[in-house]
């Protein structure tokens, strides 16, 4: 289990505040809950070990969006309905986050297809499949997962901007 970052640390505020002046001020997305989830995301995949915290039963580290809904073990006290929920919600942040932080490397074509286009797809079915094992009084909730799943596009987007807005600042540092 990988160790997260404390709430207030320096690097949370960082990614909370870049997300929610992206998202409002930009896109006109007044949306707390959203943001609030979206800011934590990058927090949580500041380690490589959250982005690809799957494994198989055997150990194995799954870096596949195909294999972790078939061969990720969780661990015996969870199974059923709250795995699904779990795998689905992760593969949904995954594909949200590379599609949105890192699109560049999902330029690469197979059979016509953009792997971002199908990293959008994936994540817009993973976030649909949890917000129906979801309801409203789960951390996130199903709506939050539904709306996750509908706005896709538009939170990979922002995403995108954010990390633009993060580039920007590190330049202006680094300029300094």
């Amino acid at each position: 289990m990988v160790a997260k970052i404390p709430k207030g640390h320096p690097l949370r505020v960082l990614f909370a505040g870049l997300v929610e002046q992206v998202f409002m001020a930009e896109l006109g997305i007044c949306d707390v809950r959203l943001t609030d989830y979206l800011g934590e995301l990058l927090a949580d995949f500041v380690h490589m070990d959250a982005i690809y915290r799957f494994r198989t039963v055997d150990g194995e580290v799954i870096r596949d969006v195909s294999r972790a809904e078939l061969e990720a073990h969780l661990g015996p006290d969870v199974s059923g309905k709250a795995r699904a929920r779990i795998i689905h919600r992760h593969i949904g942040d995954f594909t949200l986050f590379w599609a949105g932080v890192y699109p560049e490397s999902l330029s690469a074509r197979r059979c016509g297809v953009s792997r971002l286009h199908e990293y959008l797809l994936q994540g817009r079915r993973s976030y649909g499949i949890a917000s129906e094992l979801s309801d409203e009084h789960q951390d996130p909730p199903g709506g939050l997962l539904r709306q996750l799943s509908e706005e896709i596009e538009c939170c990979a987007h922002g995403l995108h901007l954010v990390r633009m807005g993060w580039e920007q600042l590190n330049s202006k540092y680094h300029m300094s």
